[in-house]
């Protein structure tokens, strides 16, 4: 990480003449980029550190393109000579999502959405005249093939591990003509591929986008699917209808032409499907063969939005097989697998989580009869300790969470302790036992066995709504010692 941040530093210096006052590595996202956020007097910076430069390339040149027609992109400062590092304009933290949960459905929420619609209408067509999609990373349009891929991609990664008997044959079929119809629509401009709420960000009350490298040429339809289907943000359907008439609106403003709307919006709803097809495919890979506790949660969620559109939605063609599995697997039991189990008020189960110093008190005591639980040793993870100024810092302070988060592997330590801990908390609550004795211990107890206790007991709250005690063993003892 340190020669990251050795040519981070030289491709910044070299294009802003000055030496960066910060440099924050950022959460990672679901990608293998890495994120950096550099301070300086005029103004911050998004650094992107990413070996592979095809991709990097793509974002360049696709942003270069983007900004001679006025779309709301990032400006590109600069390239490292390696072409694995550059520096982006900076839009800050809040993101389109973001803005949602914080303020709900509002009015506010509402107009945000609708500029981010004619900001892309405006982008797919415009930019459509100047792009070279020669520069695209894979296919250079989303046609027939890709389109079956996306299919093949749910089929393997969510279908088959549902383990529901069907006819191989038949759905192969009835994905080859899904893909042909679908293949074969009027409008065809840039396409971002990924067109959701968090890849907008909000500021100054503005719109801006990002994360386009994966675009290509295909229909209009499919980047507004993304965002309006999103089962995160979870839209209602007046809202979903109201905004994709003002997008169409926007679509025959920009083409000076109207839109034929039926043909529109029953191909509109064929590439809804496919994009909630695409997504549990990623969920299933991400949650199902990555065990990532993230992307296992996000199943249910995006299962009930499948179940709403196949019980509501047409996309006028006749596909037996396939419609007769997708009613199979938005069915109550097959949901419920993927939902984990919710304590409630009769719930007798207390979650117990310490966080001590192997070095000066040891083991804490079960005061409970079960005895038995968990101790995770996380003296593998960096010892922000071992930095000055960590020292008078615990595991609750931000800087100490940054340094944690941004710069350890203790991201990859708590996955692997949540897949371990989510076992045992499911099955107590549906036993009904009573008591779960959790440890986190460290050199000193300070900094992360504190941060991995906390982050644990949020983590049970959230999904499984059970109660929680913490107890950190040291964080007195230390804090004596400073007096």
């Amino acid at each position: 990480m340190s020669a990251i941040i050795d040519e981070i530093k030289e491709c910044f210096t070299a294009h802003f003449k000055r030496e960066p006052v910060r440099i924050d590595k950022l959460p990672q996202s679901g990608s293998d980029r890495i994120y950096f956020r550099i301070q300086h007097p005029e103004a911050n910076v998004i650094v992107t550190y990413n070996t592979n430069t095809a991709e990097n390339k793509t974002f360049i040149n696709f942003s270069k393109k983007f900004k001679s027609v006025a779309a709301p992109v990032p400006e590109i400062y600069s390239c490292s000579n390696t072409g694995n590092i550059y520096l982006q304009e900076d839009f800050g933290d809040i993101s389109l999502l973001n803005t949602l949960e914080t303020q709900g459905y509002t009015g506010h929420v509402f107009e945000l959405y609708k500029k981010s619609l004619l900001a892309l209408a405006h982008l797919q067509i415009k930019a459509d005249a100047v792009l070279d999609y020669n520069d695209c990373i894979t296919s250079k349009e989303f046609g027939k093939q890709a389109i079956l891929a996306d299919l093949l991609y749910f089929k393997y990664y969510f279908l088959d591990t549902l383990k529901i008997p069907y006819d191989k044959e038949k759905l192969i079929n009835d994905f080859e003509t899904l893909s042909t119809y679908l293949a074969h629509v009027d409008h065809k401009y840039f396409m971002f591929r990924d067109f959701q709420s968090r890849n907008i960000m909000i500021n100054g009350g503005e719109v801006f986008f990002i994360d386009y490298q994966g675009g290509m040429k295909g229909a209009l339809q499919y980047d507004v699917a993304s965002l309006l289907w999103q089962a995160k943000a979870d839209l209602s359907d007046d809202w979903k209808s109201r905004l994709l008439q003002y997008y169409m609106d926007c679509v025959d403003k920009i083409l000076e032409k109207p839109l034929d709307r039926n043909r529109f919006e029953s191909q509109y709803n064929g590439y809804v499907l496919i994009r909630l097809l695409q997504v549990l495919g990623a969920y299933g890979f991400r949650g199902l063969f990555e065990r990532k506790s993230h992307f296992l949660t996000s199943i249910p969620l995006a299962l009930h939005n499948l179940k709403w559109f196949i019980n509501n939605k047409k996309f006028g063609i006749d596909l037996p097989e396939f419609e007769r599995l997708l009613q199979l697997i938005v069915e109550d039991e097959v949901i419920s697998r993927f939902e984990p189990v919710k304590a409630n008020s009769k719930t007798p189960l207390v979650v117990r989580i310490n966080s001590f110093s192997f070095i000066k008190t040891g083991y804490p005591v079960d005061e409970t009869a079960n005895g038995g639980g968990f101790v995770f040793d996380c003296r593998g993870i960096l010892n922000p300790g071992r930095i000055k100024e960590y020292k008078t810092q615990s595991g609750q302070d931000k800087d100490v969470k940054d340094y944690l988060e941004q710069g350890t592997k203790m991201p990859e330590f708590l996955n692997n302790v949540y897949n371990i801990l989510d076992i045992s908390v499911e099955d107590y609550i549906k036993r009904g036992f009573e008591n779960l004795s959790v440890n986190f211990g460290c050199t000193g107890g300070q900094h992360r066995s504190v941060y991995a206790a906390d982050a644990l007991a949020r983590h049970l709250k959230n999904k499984f709504n059970v109660k929680v005690e913490v107890n950190h063993n040291n964080q007195n003892n230390w804090l004596r010692s400073l007096e």
